[in-house]
C-alpha cells in the first residue's frame, strides 16, 4: 500500500511537527484493511490492549479490555467508541499502513491503533506527546483541530482520560474514507463520527522525552559503575570556611558526573537497545521449535524468504571502524561484511529473499538463528497464523 500522490519533502519541511495537514485521499485506490467484527474481536482477546469509552449522558466512561463478547451486545443508543492497541503487531494488512510513512525514520515509529465508533462517539477533546497520522478507514469522521497544549494546560478531573475543558477550534475538516489528518505534539484535537461504523487508524510515533532519556542512560552507567570509584581531592588545602563547598570541589564533582556519561559510543549501544525494546515486553514471540544452524543453512539454500515479526523493533547503527550494530527486540549484535548487509536488509524488508549464499557464513547463520529463537524472524513456512 502506497501514496499514489503526495510530496513528502513539501510536508517535512512545512508541516511535520509544525503544524496539522488535512491529506485528501492519496492512495491509488484505498481499502479498510480490517472489519468492525474483526477489531471487535481483538478486543475481547488476552494480551490485546484495547478500552471501550462509553459515553454516558455529557460524561465519557471508559473499560479496559480484555472485553467479553456478550458485551457488545449490551451497549445502549448511546454513543461508543472502542479502541485497539497495536493492531500492526497481529493483522499483516493493518501493520501494512505504516509502509507509506517510512519516510520517518523507523526508530519513531510505535504502532498503529484502530478505532471504531458509532454516530456521536468519540474520545473527546485531548492532546497527545507524539505525532499521528489518522487515516479514515471506514465511514466518515469530524475532526477539529485547536491550539497547543503543554504541561500547564487545565485538564479536566476525570479517573482515565486526559480532556480539555475549554477546547476552541481554529480548524474543521469531515475525513471520508482514504483521507488522513496528520496532527503534530501538542495540538489539541477532537474526532466524532458522523454516522455509524466509522473506523480510524491512528500510524503513531514516538519521541523520548529529555527525563526518559537521562534516567535510563545514568540507570544504565550506574549499573556499571565500581564501588571504590569514588570522589578524591588529594591536592587538598585548608579552606577560610569550613561550611563551603568551594568552586573546585564542585567543579570535580561535575567532571565526575559529566565524565561518566559523556561516551558516545556507549551512549549509542544504550539507546539502540533502549529504542528496540519491544512495546509489550511480556510478549513471547519465541518458536516452540528452536532453529539450529542446520535448519537456517537448509532454509536458505532453499531460498525461503523470511519473515520480520511485525511486533518487533529492528535498528542499526554504522561503526566508526566499518561494519554496524544491528538492534533487534533490545538486543545488539556487531555485523560487518555480508552479515551487515543481511542485516541492513532485514531492517529494510517486512519480507526478504536472503541470498542462498549466506548458508556457507557462519557469522550470518549465526545471526539468524539468535533472530529466530528469539521471535524476531522468521522463514515463511507459507502457512496463516
Amino acid at each position: 500500500m502506497q501514496f499514489a500522490h503526495f510530496d513528502i519533502d513539501q510536508f517535512l519541511r512545512n508541516h511535520w511537527q509544525k503544524r496539522p495537514l488535512l491529506i485528501r485521499n492519496p492512495w491509488n485506490d484505498w481499502q479498510n484493511p480490517l472489519e468492525p467484527d474483526e477489531l471487535a474481536g481483538l478486543a475481547c482477546e488476552e494480551g490485546i490492549e484495547s478500552r471501550l469509552i462509553v459515553r454516558d449522558g455529557d460524561a465519557l466512561k471508559m473499560e479496559s479490555g480484555p472485553l467479553p463478547e456478550a458485551r457488545f451486545g449490551e451497549l445502549g443508543k448511546e454513543a461508543w467508541t472502542l479502541l485497539v492497541q497495536a493492531v500492526d503487531h497481529t493483522v499483516p494488512d493493518v501493520a501494512a499502513l505504516i509502509e507509506p510513512f517510512r519516510f520517518v525514520p523507523d526508530w519513531r515509529i510505535d504502532d498503529v491503533m484502530v478505532s471504531y465508533a458509532t454516530n456521536g462517539g468519540g474520545v473527546g477533546p485531548h492532546y497527545d506527546q507524539y505525532d499521528v497520522f489518522l487515516v479514515q478507514g471506514l465511514g466518515r469522521r469530524r475532526w477539529r483541530v485547536g491550539p497547543v497544549c503543554n504541561a500547564q494546560t487545565p485538564l479536566l478531573p476525570h479517573e482515565d482520560l486526559r480532556l480539555l475543558p475549554d477546547f476552541e477550534a481554529t480548524d474543521e475538516w469531515v475525513l471520508e474514507p482514504g483521507d488522513i489528518l496528520y496532527v503534530p505534539p501538542g495540538f489539541a484535537h477532537d474526532g466524532v463520527a458522523v454516522g455509524d461504523d466509522c473506523m480510524t487508524y491512528s500510524v503513531g510515533f514516538r519521541a523520548p522525552s529529555r527525563a526518559e532519556l537521562v534516567e535510563g542512560w545514568a540507570d544504565h552507567q550506574v549499573d556499571r559503575m565500581a564501588e571504590d570509584d569514588r570522589y578524591a581531592d588529594p591536592d587538598l588545602a585548608a579552606q577560610p570556611h569550613p561550611g563551603e563547598i568551594t568552586a573546585a570541589s564542585l567543579d570535580r564533582l561535575h567532571a565526575m558526573v559529566l565524565e561518566s556519561l559523556s561516551n558516545r559510543a556507549d551512549f549509542a549501544r544504550w539507546f539502540g537497545t533502549f529504542n528496540s525494546q519491544p512495546k509489550y515486553a511480556e510478549a513471547d514471540w519465541r518458536p516452540e521449535d528452536l532453529a539450529t544452524p542446520e535448519t537456517v543453512q537448509d532454509s536458505l539454500a532453499q531460498g525461503i524468504p523470511l519473515l520480520c515479526n511485525p511486533a518487533s523493533r529492528f535498528a542499526f547503527i554504522r561503526q566508526a571502524t566499518g561494519g554496524i550494530t544491528l538492534f533487534a527486540d533490545g538486543q545488539s549484535f556487531d555485523c560487518t561484511g555480508e552479515t551487515a548487509d543481511l542485516a541492513m536488509q532485514i531492517c529494510a524488508n517486512a519480507t526478504l529473499e536472503a541470498d542462498p549464499a549466506l548458508a556457507a557464513s557462519s557469522s550470518a547463520v549465526e545471526l539468524l538463528v539468535t533472530l529466530i529463537n528469539q521471535g524476531s524472524l522468521a522463514f515463511d513456512d507459507g502457512e496463516e497464523d
